[in-house]
């Protein structure tokens, strides 16, 4: 018979009745009222309780107030028990030593984020840095910070260390003050201080060592009641426990050099974080999976998913060259909504883990080679006669099968089978049994209805002599624009006699901009002569366009374009943008030099100035019909929000390359112009949060740096109602399956005389409606395309509808009995595929209406 668990009674079943301990144990036992944090080697604790931790990284700032709640609560039903974010210094404090505009608001309230945790009954990990990369712009170092006399990022240096010694005290200070520290009874039971220091380390060499110590005693100082952590710190200084970011943390890091600290694993990468010019970013769930069950088997004790659910870099947060849709292949993606088996594999695996929990953190480890590459690592504790086991082959194309205490498993190729009693399998990270799904984009009519569009141009291309800032050469961008905006127009004006100009016509001269990055705009007596731009890896670039010149006073205008500043490195406040070089090459004298021909710099747009993305701003400026493909153009139209609660999304494929707008919230920087290896744009859909939009008239605002045809935009909703199983009868026991009763999932784990069973569950609020496919048998494809294949039980259409339609969840046997299959047909696999539609139920007056 099967054995039913729930999450929240699994704890309790395997709750240990007596502690013991090895090695040094170091406490944090600072304030009353709250919960005391310890660690070994072994695992931290709370309250001298050993434990295993599943954390994902859920980032305050890329997702709006609103989805907090739920996105929160689906990594908890994910099996996760920690949630862990970076502070960012930059949104916190954007100018130097002003109190009165520290922004915790809104999408920037990170206390309010840890009381929803908190409320969710789950632990959270704060990684203040307050250096933290992140691919966020600076890294999340305030630009102010570059203008402070004799300043030197992360070293030491004691302008630097002077200010980042005061943020993180504010930041402290606020946790403390909200008793958000498990010391205080929060949820808080770890805190990090730097972020990836080690190679910088390296680059300063003596001043990196004294600074990295420095970091570490003006942590602890600060009396949190928590340990601190330092990633990519292998000596980490002191009490500081030294943390792996990585892919396979399991067999690349050896853990701390100190044997009293645990094994903490704070970046496990979902997928790869995605900059324009990349094509899409995979990472599959069978690996991720490998990967955690090997770290636990070697002694880890802690993973944290990075990211768990990305979100959105809003407005000009993200950092160089990096796209607004962050780790959108993360088990929840951009819109929050599962991303299936991903999320279910990884919640199958968890509980797989919770059942081996006894032995993980007081059994004695020993390790059995098996055969080639094949081995067993198990976990006992003899006089309690508790025994788990990890088979795990390394073999990357060859299954195996191989003999374990007089049994025989069959091991697939790269993967590891978890037996929490060393003889059954409950969980195999290759054999995928959660369910899958498909995300699909639906037209919504608000893309037609009022498709009316207004334009403001971006007034005369401006002159030399119309610059408020004029040097002999150009001027470095940052230091221009101060991160207020990505823009900045150079200028100059020069003289041209006839003899000067090519005595063909055919043969034009050409303008060459040389510019530190990121991309640029040019432009010759008022004419648009072309754009050009650099990358990620390099971010210098050159532009050589052809151009027509005149004899007599000649203008080049030239808007240089930023996307956002770089996130990591020594010495990031030397970094520079910007035009840098300027030659005109082709004139009847040779190459003309207008580096030093004097230059005018005017910062920002005339419509942010105006702000005219916002309803105030947009009465500043006389808007006209539009008229389409120009570059450097403002449009605008209205629409109303669409029905239902599906997540909105537009799709800007018809325009070049800019920055989004909806009633004045940025949704980010697009740049459809720029086409990976695979000949497509690397985002071309972007996230409207629900919470930024109106019933009726809602402005889409956007500028166009090259030209586009907004007409062509549409407005559509996303859904992941299309959900998938994919199973063998000849899988091995495993947790079969997972129901949801009231809002609660409940494991089914099988044992020896059990065959498989498949799940398929809606999202809330939604049922099976319809089944698209269902064969037993050899069915081919993927999620979303599958096809019958040579062997197809005729009566598994008719099963699969009796069993699922009309429900929320249903499961389904994986055997060749249960569908009426002929179980020794020629290439049988004995496998069921079932594609199943979701949706709302219909109410009862919508019923009538069709």
């Amino acid at each position: 018979m099967s054995l039913r668990v729930r999450l929240a009674a699994a704890a309790l079943l395997l709750a240990v009745a007596a502690l013991a301990t090895t090695g040094a144990v170091a406490k944090y036992e600072l304030t009353k009222n709250g919960t005391v944090i310890t660690y070994d080697r072994r695992s931290l604790m709370i309250d001298g309780r050993r434990e295993i931790f599943f954390s994902g990284s859920i980032h305050y700032t890329r997702s709006p107030p609103d989805q907090w709640p739920d996105l929160i609560a689906k990594a908890k039903e994910g099996g996760l028990n920690v949630v862990e974010t970076y502070v960012f210094w930059n949104i916190h404090e954007p100018e130097k030593d002003v109190v009165r505009i520290y922004n915790f608001e809104g999408r920037y309230d990170v206390i309010k984020f840890f009381k929803l945790i908190q409320d969710n009954d789950m632990y959270a990990m704060v990684r203040i840095g307050p250096f933290v990369q992140a691919e966020w712009n600076h890294g999340g170092l305030p630009y102010w910070l570059r203008e402070v006399p004799d300043i030197v990022f992360r070293t030491n240096n004691e302008p630097f260390k002077t200010h980042m010694e005061k943020f993180v005290n504010l930041v402290v200070k606020k946790l403390k003050d909200a008793n958000l520290f498990a010391s205080q009874g929060g949820p808080i039971i770890l805190s990090q201080i730097e972020n990836e220091y080690q190679h910088l380390e390296v680059a300063f060499k003596e001043e990196g060592t004294k600074y990295i110590k420095w970091a570490a005693q003006m942590a602890i100082k600060t009396d949190t009641g928590v340990p601190w952590i330092m990633c990519k710190q292998t000596k980490a200084p002191g009490e500081v426990i030294p943390t792996c970011n990585g892919r396979n943390c399991g067999d690349t890091w050896p853990g701390p050099l100190n044997k009293t600290k645990p094994l903490l694993w704070t970046e496990n990468w979902t997928a790869q974080y995605r900059v324009f010019g990349d094509p899409p970013s995979q990472r599959s769930a069978e690996d991720i999976a490998f990967a955690v069950a090997r770290f636990f088997s070697v002694g880890g004790t802690m993973t944290n998913y990075y990211m768990y659910h990305g979100g959105t870099n809003f407005g000009r947060t993200g950092a160089s060259f990096v796209m607004p849709r962050y780790y959108d292949e993360a088990p929840l993606d951009e819109f929050g909504l599962y991303k299936e088996p991903k999320w279910g594999h990884l919640r199958d695996l968890h509980q797989a883990l919770r059942l081996c929990k006894k032995a993980l953190l007081w059994g004695t480890a020993t390790t059995q080679p098996l055969v080639e590459n094949v081995e067993a690592r198990v976990f006992e504790m003899p006089e309690q006669k508790v025994c788990v086991a990890f088979l795990s082959n390394h073999h990357t194309k060859d299954d195996t099968t191989v003999t374990f205490r007089g049994q025989q498993y069959f091991v697939p190729r790269h993967s590891i089978s978890i037996l929490p009693d060393c003889k059954t399998v409950v969980f195999s990270t290759q054999h995928v049994n959660a369910q899958h799904n498909q995300r699909t984009f639906h037209f919504v009519d608000q893309t037609v209805q009022n498709n009316v569009w207004e334009m403001f141009n971006e007034e005369q291309i401006p002159k030399y002599k119309q610059a408020n800032i004029r040097t002999p050469r150009p001027l470095e961008h940052y230091n221009l624009s101060k991160d207020k905006t990505d823009y900045v127009w150079y200028t100059t004006s020069f003289r041209l006699e006839a003899d000067d100009l090519p005595f063909r016509r055919d043969i034009k001269p050409v303008l060459e901009v040389a510019s530190h990055g990121h991309a640029t705009v040019a432009f010759v007596n008022d004419v648009f002569v072309g754009c050009g731009h650099g990358t990620k890896m390099n971010k210098a670039f050159l532009l050589q366009k052809p151009m027509d010149l005149k004899k007599g006073v000649n203008h080049i205008a030239i808007l240089a374009t930023t996307l956002g500043m770089q996130d990591s490195g020594a010495y990031l406040e030397k970094r520079q943008a910007g035009v840098n070089l300027v030659q005109i090459q082709g004139l009847n004298a040779g190459t003309l030099d207008l580096t030093g021909n004097g230059w005018g710099h005017i910062v920002g747009l005339v419509g942010e100035e105006k702000q005219i993305y916002t309803d105030k701003g947009m009465g500043s400026v006389g808007w006209k019909p539009a008229v389409f493909d120009r570059p450097l153009t403002w449009y605008k139209r209205r629409f109303d929000m669409p029905s239902g609660e599906d997540p909105v999304v537009i799709d800007m494929s018809p325009m070049g390359k800019g920055f989004l707008f909806v009633n004045g919230e940025g949704l980010g920087r697009y740049w459809i112009s720029y086409k990976h290896a695979l000949g497509r744009p690397s985002q071309h859909l972007y996230h409207v949060p629900r919470s930024f939009l109106k019933e009726k008239g809602n402005a889409l605002v956007l500028f166009e740096e090259e030209g586009g045809k907004p007409d062509a935009i549409m407005v559509l909703t996303v859904k992941r109602d299309n959900v998938c199983t994919f199973m063998s009868e000849n899988n091995p026991a495993h947790i079969r399956s997972w129901e949801r009763k009231d809002s609660q999932l409940t494991a089914v784990v099988a044992g020896d005389d059990l065959k498989p069973s498949a799940v398929l569950s809606c999202p809330p609020k939604k049922t099976i409606q319809q089944v698209v496919f269902a064969s037993f048998g050899n069915p081919l494809g993927i999620c979303g395309n599958y096809t019958v294949g040579s062997c197809h039980a005729t009566r598994a259409q008719e099963v699969v509808e009796k069993e699922c339609v009309g429900k929320q969840s249903c499961t389904l046997d994986v055997s060749h009995e249960a569908y009426g299959a002929a179980p020794k047909c020629p290439g049988t696999t004995g496998t069921l595929a079932v594609q199943a539609k979701c949706s709302k139920r219909p109410t009862p007056n919508a019923a009538a209406a069709q």
